[in-house]
């Protein structure tokens, strides 16, 4: 299935500044995260950020709090967004307003971003996971969660694919402005 933005979300999972130090090629998932918030927004693509305990893993990095627009970003203490009342209660919201496609990105790849789409996708949401904009500490990590989402039907799409099924045709504005953002 193509992403289509008028049945798109996008899900932007704990990009925080005490976390990304850790990560392995941390800069280039902010950069892939960014790249998908600027697309959604131009777009029209409603977006949803997570924190998770932000007194002690800090707020969203900059770079994405630059591009955030009016996507509201909520605290969680549950691993999962599915599992948080108020994130999940958006996101459904959005899915009921038409927004069945959720495109996940963020931090950590095997912990709250699996958990994440694991959770929406079970509640009946077509999940895809942006693999170039999710990260771990340890780079097994990662390939153990994409081994996962795939056993579990969770579709794994790269930011390019995202922004190119999203735009569906060249020669237009959005396709003028958006295709900078692709290297």
């Amino acid at each position: 299935m193509l992403l289509d933005r008028a049945r798109s979300q996008l899900l932007v999972v704990d990009v925080q500044d005490r976390l990304l130090p850790a990560m392995h090629e941390g800069e280039r998932m902010v950069e892939n995260c960014a790249i998908l918030m600027q697309a959604a927004h131009r777009l029209g693509i409603p977006v949803t950020i997570s924190e998770q305990y932000r007194k002690g893993l800090g707020a969203t990095v900059a770079r994405l709090d630059n591009v955030k627009g009016d996507a509201p970003v909520m605290e969680k203490m549950h691993f999962s967004c599915s599992a948080d009342a108020g994130i999940n209660t958006r996101i459904r919201a959005l899915a009921s307003d038409g927004r069945t496609q959720l495109i996940v990105c963020g931090i950590e790849s095997h912990v709250c971003v699996l958990q994440s789409a694991l959770g929406f996708a079970g509640g009946g949401l077509n999940v895809f996971v942006a693999a170039d904009a999710v990260t771990s500490r340890k780079p097994e990590s990662v390939g153990i969660a994409k081994e996962r989402y795939a056993a579990e039907k969770v579709g794994l799409i790269t930011t390019e694919m995202a922004v190119f099924e999203w735009l569906h045709v060249a020669g237009t504005p959005e396709f003028k402005d958006l295709s900078k953002l692709i290297k």
